[in-house]
């Protein structure tokens, strides 16, 4: 697992390297760097599912920090997938505008142009459109921020349940201690009450012996 986990979380960090890269990518460039991160990110994922499995497989103790190292990875390259997705946004964005912007500079309007109107629906619907991506992002990092504090809150509740734990093993023990002492008490009031049982007979024996 430590292997795989090493390996996935250094595939992370070479397209976080590339994600640099995208802004200062050319028109002709940039549709073949945003497959190729693509790619990236599909075996990331690949490699996490596999990470999942090998997690669960972990003994008891380790199991825990096995699965939170695994959530991190998933949180980072989760995190990377919504910033591609944001890149390509704002760039099918910027290229509706200059072909927009192209299309009305082009256009020629005449005085007996019976249609002179710019078509404005599409673009509204396209806007809207991702208007409802990016709130559709938004909500995914929440949802991503929501499940790290998740485990970041189970990591401590852990950890107060094994503090907790000692704590018991700790009170039973000082409670065994003093039940031994116990019992180790009654046994030795129970010698000295048969001893004395003993001499009182004894001496009562003397008495009537050699008084009576």
């Amino acid at each position: 697992m430590e292997t795989l986990y090493h390996q996935t979380n250094k595939q992370i960090q070479e397209v976080q390297s590339y994600m640099g890269r995208l802004e200062n990518t050319d028109r002709q460039s940039v549709h073949l760097l945003e497959n190729e991160l693509q790619a990236r990110i599909d075996q990331i994922f690949s490699h996490l599912e596999r990470l999942e499995i090998l997690a669960s497989k972990e003994p008891p103790n380790r199991r825990p920090n096995a699965k939170l190292r695994v959530d991190q990875l998933k949180y980072d390259v989760q995190h990377l997938q919504t910033a591609l997705r944001n890149f390509q946004h704002r760039r099918y964005t910027r290229e509706a505008q200059d072909r927009e912007r192209e299309e009305l500079m082009s256009r020629t309007f005449t005085t007996n142009d019976a249609d002179t109107s710019i078509p404005i629906d599409e673009t509204l619907q396209f806007n809207t459109n991702l208007n409802n991506a990016h709130k559709g992002m938004d909500d995914l990092l929440g949802s991503g921020s929501s499940i790290l504090t998740g485990l970041r809150d189970q990591r401590g509740t852990l950890k107060g349940t094994h503090k907790k734990m000692l704590d018991v093993a700790n009170m039973l023990g000082l409670s065994n201690t003093v039940m031994r002492l116990i019992e180790k008490r009654a046994t030795q009031d129970k010698f000295i009450m048969i001893g004395g049982m003993l001499i009182t007979c004894v001496v009562l024996f003397l008495v009537v012996k050699y008084l009576g």
